[in-house]
């Protein structure tokens, strides 16, 4: 790995948090339970519309047991503004009972697990690994892998996990967590996919797609 890449990297991650120093999940949660599901909710779906859901989603259903009780057109309604609902609603209800039957309702610190859960792929178990465990990860969503392509980390072919990859060699582990909540802040607020804020971007000298160009 060369030094100019590291030095790339470490230029992006102080420009953006110059930004975003605080960026954070935004995701509402009090629980490992409410993590989960609102991470598994947020796929293709902004957390502003997540929080919306889940303000009144968690008020009815309080523990593992209300979900697998509750009928599962009853949660499909209470996630009917989300996009893919009702395929999120299945897999919250198949979630929850593997998570009582094989591991007796706790949510546990394995990657592998996590991933064998309906609806928690890599990105999902990432997320959660990160935020309630503080395991070093670099979660990919569209905007981390649209960033890391744009300013010169990745390439715009490569899978997330790829990207993923690539930003865990030029960044150290202490940063991980960091780097996916600040490029995540930077591509939902700053350099959007549509509409980036080329004109006060410090960084269109090292951009493969200033939209100023």
């Amino acid at each position: 790995m060369g030094s100019k890449i590291v030095e790339r990297a470490a230029f992006i991650y102080d420009e953006i948090s110059k930004l975003y120093p605080n960026a954070l999940c935004e995701l509402n949660h009090t629980n490992a339970l409410e993590l989960m599901i609102a991470i598994m909710l947020s796929a293709q779906t902004t957390d502003i519309a997540v929080n919306k859901v889940t303000k009144s989603l968690f008020e009815k259903y309080k523990s593992i047991d209300d979900y697998i009780i509750a009928p599962l057109e009853e949660i499909e309604e209470e996630l009917r503004y989300l996009g893919l609902y009702k395929n999120k609603a299945k897999n919250i209800k198949g979630m929850v009972q593997i998570i009582k039957e094989k591991y007796h309702g706790e949510f546990l610190n394995d990657q592998d697990i996590l991933e064998s859960l309906p609806g928690v792929g890599r990105k999902t178990a990432n997320v959660f690994l990160a935020e309630w465990y503080k395991v070093p990860r670099i979660a990919v969503d569209t905007h981390v892998k649209r960033i890391s392509a744009r300013l010169g980390l990745a390439e715009f072919d490569d899978s997330p996990e790829n990207v993923e990859k690539k930003l865990m060699k030029v960044y150290p582990k202490s940063q991980w967590i960091s780097t996916h909540h600040k490029f995540i802040f930077f591509g939902r607020y700053f350099c959007k996919a549509i509409h980036p804020n080329c004109e006060s971007c410090t960084m269109t000298h090292i951009c493969k797609t200033p939209f100023l160009k």
